[in-house]
C-alpha cells in the first residue's frame, strides 16, 4: 500500500498574516505538483491535514487533483506532535492516504516508519512536494516529487496538437 506525505506549500510570514495562509508562490507550486501527479493517475482516498490554514489549503489543492477525496483535519499532524498517532493511523489504513503537515513532524514520521527511530533523519521534504512511501513487509521510499522537478504547468510539459511549443 502507498501513502503520501506532503509538506504544506510556501506560506506567508507570521508578520504578513498571523494565520499563515499559502503565499501565491505556495499556491502555484503546490498546484503544479498536484496537477502533474493527478494526470499520471496518483490517487488518495483520504487526504488529512493538521488544521493549520497553510496545511488545509495545501490539502484542498491536492484534493482537486487526487479525487474523489476530501480534505479533512486530523489530530496528531501539528509541527511538534509525536508521530506515533499518525504512524498508527497509517498502519491501519486499507487505501492510499495523504497526510499534509509540517516539519519537523513529517520528517520524524517518515523516519519512524522507515527505521523505527523518529530521530534518525531519512528524508528531506520540500514545501508543496510529495514523498510516497510503500509498505509490503516494511516501509520504504517509493518516490518523491518536488516543485523543482515539475518546473512548468502541466499544459506546458505535455502540449498537444496546435498548442505545441518548441522548447530550446
Amino acid at each position: 500500500m502507498e501513502i503520501y506525505l506532503v509538506q504544506h506549500g510556501d506560506a506567508k510570514s507570521e508578520e504578513e498574516d498571523v494565520q499563515r495562509p499559502l503565499s501565491d508562490k505556495g499556491k502555484e507550486e503546490t498546484g503544479r505538483v498536484a496537477e502533474a501527479l493527478g494526470k499520471v493517475g496518483i490517487r488518495a482516498k483520504h487526504i488529512m491535514h493538521s488544521g493549520k490554514l497553510r496545511a488545509k489549503e495545501t490539502a484542498e489543492i491536492y484534493s482537486k487533483h487526487f479525487g474523489p477525496s476530501e480534505a479533512r483535519e486530523m489530530l496528531g499532524l501539528a509541527p511538534n506532535d509525536n508521530p506515533i498517532m499518525a504512524k498508527e493511523f497509517l498502519e491501519s489504513a486499507k487505501e492510499p492516504v495523504m497526510l499534509v503537515g509540517h516539519m519537523p513532524h513529517l520528517s520524524k514520521l517518515a523516519s519512524l516508519l522507515i527505521t523505527g527511530n523518529p530521530d534518525q533523519d531519512t528524508i528531506q521534504f520540500h514545501m508543496g512536494g510529495v514523498v510516497c512511501l510503500e509498505k509490503d513487509v516494511k516501509w520504504r521510499v517509493k518516490w518523491a516529487v518536488t516543485p523543482e522537478i515539475i518546473p512548468f504547468p502541466i499544459k506546458e510539459l505535455f502540449p498537444r496538437g496546435k498548442d505545441r511549443k518548441s522548447r530550446s
